[in-house]
C-alpha cells in the first residue's frame, strides 16, 4: 500500500460519494496538544448503504497506519453506536466533512453528554470501584504493605476520575488530555488545580491523609447525587475510609 498523506487522503475521500463524513480525533483535535510525533487519527464514515467499486473501496483502508495518518473506516450506523472509552475521543473531535447537513456534528456532540439514567448506572459502578481500591490502599498502608498501598491508591485515582466525570454526565478523558480538559471545562464544584494536585500526590505516594481528605469530599458529593446506597453497602469498612475504625 502506498504512503498516504493527510491532505491527499482528505481530497480522495471528499471526492467519493460513499463518504458522508470525516471526523478528526486525537491531538490534532485538541488545541495546543500537537507534538512533532502526533499523527492524525481520522474516522471515515461511509453511508450505511454505500456501494463502491472494490478497487477503490475505502473500507479496505480501515486500520491503515503510518507516522502521519491513522484511518478508521466505518459506517454511519456503527459510528453512531460507538461508546466506551472512545466516547471521550469523539466528544472533542473535529468534524472535517459533514455531508448530512449537520447530522454528523450532532452525533459527535452527543458523545460528550451521557443520559441521566446511563450516568447514574455508571456512577454507581465507578464509585464502588473507587471505594474498593481506596479501602485496599488504606488497609495495606495500615498493615505495612507500602508498595501495595501505593499501587491501590493509583488504581483508585482512575476510578475516581471516572466517577467525577460521570457525575457531570461526561465521559472520562484519557490521562493525556486530563489537564487539557479540566483547564477548559472544569468539573462543577471542584477547583481544578487543587484536584489535580491531590490526585497527583495520591497516585505518586499513596498519602493516607490525602486519600481520606479527598474521600470526605467525594462521599458528600456522591450522596448528594443519590449514591448513598452504594456507599452504605460498605458498612463498617467506611470507618477506615473516613479515618477511624478497623
Amino acid at each position: 500500500m502506498h504512503h498516504l498523506t493527510y491532505e491527499a487522503f482528505i481530497a480522495r475521500a471528499a471526492a467519493d460519494p460513499a463518504v458522508v463524513g470525516l471526523v478528526l480525533k486525537g491531538s490534532h483535535a485538541h488545541e495546543g496538544m500537537v507534538t512533532p510525533h502526533s499523527d492524525r487519527d481520522l474516522y471515515v464514515l461511509l453511508a450505511d448503504d454505500a456501494e463502491t467499486d472494490t478497487e477503490t473501496d475505502l473500507a479496505a483502508l480501515d486500520g491503515y497506519r503510518s507516522a502521519e495518518l491513522d484511518l478508521l473506516v466505518t459506517t454511519l450506523g456503527a459510528f453512531r453506536a460507538i461508546g466506551g472509552q472512545e466516547r471521550y475521543a469523539l466528544s472533542r473531535a473535529r468534524v472535517v466533512l459533514d455531508r448530512l447537513d449537520g447530522e454528523i456534528a450532532e452525533i459527535v456532540a452527543a458523545k460528550g453528554r451521557l443520559g441521566e439514567d446511563e450516568a447514574f448506572r455508571e456512577g454507581a459502578g465507578w464509585l464502588d470501584a473507587y471505594a474498593n481500591s481506596l479501602y485496599r490502599s488504606l488497609k495495606n498502608a495500615r498493615d505495612g504493605h507500602l508498595l501495595a498501598a501505593r499501587l491501590d491508591a493509583g488504581d483508585s485515582v482512575g476510578f475516581l476520575l471516572g466517577l467525577l466525570f460521570v457525575l457531570d454526565r461526561r465521559p472520562r478523558p484519557f490521562n493525556k488530555y486530563l489537564e487539557w480538559e479540566l483547564e477548559r471545562f472544569p468539573l462543577p464544584g471542584w477547583d481544578t488545580r487543587e484536584l489535580l494536585d491531590a490526585l497527583g500526590r495520591i497516585a505518586g505516594t499513596g498519602d493516607v491523609a490525602a486519600q481520606r481528605r479527598l474521600f470526605a469530599r467525594v462521599e458528600a458529593v456522591a450522596r448528594e447525587a443519590g449514591h448513598g446506597a452504594t456507599l452504605d453497602a460498605w458498612g463498617e469498612d467506611l470507618a477506615l475510609m473516613r479515618g477511624g475504625g478497623r
